[in-house]
């Protein structure tokens, strides 16, 4: 009895030992190897199309596609901003660009002039990274500030993009469609309702996509990223486990070839691996002392506006 109850423990640690050299492995791999193991991304086609190209992650993006040889279309909705985005590519990098000027919140009527800005282009890879946030602050869902917003969400654009290029990217058996999403959708995120349901939806459309695509010759790639600086968390401040984008996207576009899943950097990754190994009692504790503190500091700023300097828990 004795033997077997060894031989059961035995089993049951080689197993575990196994499963996390695994998950090391695919970690070391996705997140090191990688650097010294990048894909040639001109091998998807000459040109890559950037939406929410003009600032954060979007122009990091931009700038280290431009970097690794390929032409650029920036697709955001300052003009003043794209050229001077498309500028700073062609003179840095020496690559051609073309700008796109649209405000993605206007809903569907905008893809057809879209369309028309990337008709004759051999586009090979397309980034699907333009998002908003309705308030510099944590809000309920009652208080985002336009309601019209919420009815064209750029977290749910992914599909509309992919429609427009994905056709002819089959025909040629090649291309690389990156979605960003991000940590946000792993769980339940209060007064971030919207943002994170729409991110969760970018998940599941990315991975489903890369399933139904991926015998014909088509990547899909989902990247979660948790915090990454840029002008939606700038007011949040310096965080050591946070990443600037361009280190980012550099690091994120290593992992192309590598996995169709990535928090996008290692640092990302660890953070991941953390929040998941918690009990699910431990993640709910956490949503509601984050909903606690949100109130705080709403009611503090509801009664400041008010000229009140003391405030009481809502």
């Amino acid at each position: 009895m004795e033997r077997l109850v060894f031989c059961l423990g035995a089993a049951a640690l080689l197993r575990l030992l196994l499963k996390w050299s695994w998950r090391a492995w695919c970690g070391f791999r996705v997140h090191v190897l990688s650097r010294f193991l990048q894909v040639d991304l001109r091998t998807y086609g000459r040109w890559a199309v950037v939406t929410g190209a003009t600032s954060g992650i979007g122009r990091a993006y931009a700038n280290e596609l431009a970097r690794r040889g390929m032409d650029i279309v920036l697709i955001s909705r300052s003009a003043e901003k794209l050229r001077q985005v498309a500028g700073d590519i062609e003179s840095r990098f020496g690559r051609k660009t073309r700008v796109i000027q649209t405000d993605f919140t206007e809903g569907p009527s905008i893809y057809a002039a879209i369309e028309g800005g990337l008709q004759g282009l051999d586009i090979g890879i397309l980034v699907n990274n333009v998002g908003m946030n309705y308030s510099e602050l944590l809000s309920r869902f009652l208080d985002i500030p336009s309601p019209d917003c919420a009815n064209h969400d750029p977290g749910v654009v992914p599909p509309q993009m992919t429609r427009l290029v994905l056709p002819r990217m089959i025909e040629r058996r090649k291309g690389l469609v990156i979605n960003i999403s991000s940590e946000a959708g792993s769980q339940p995120q209060p007064m971030l309702a919207m943002y994170s349901a729409t991110k969760i939806f970018v998940t599941y459309f990315s991975r489903c996509l890369d399933a139904e695509y991926r015998l014909r010759g088509i990547t899909v790639q989902c990247v979660a990223p948790f915090m990454v600086f840029t002008n939606m968390t700038r007011h949040l401040g310096v965080n050591p486990l946070a990443k600037r984008a361009p280190e980012f996207a550099w690091e994120a576009l290593n992992t192309v070839g590598h996995a169709t899943f990535t928090s996008g950097c290692m640092s990302h990754a660890l953070q991941v691996r953390h929040t998941l190994t918690k009990p699910t009692y431990i993640v709910d504790i956490m949503n509601g002392i984050m909903s606690m503190q949100a109130n705080r500091t709403l009611t503090h700023l509801h009664h400041e506006c008010n000229g009140v300097s003391q405030y009481k828990t809502m």
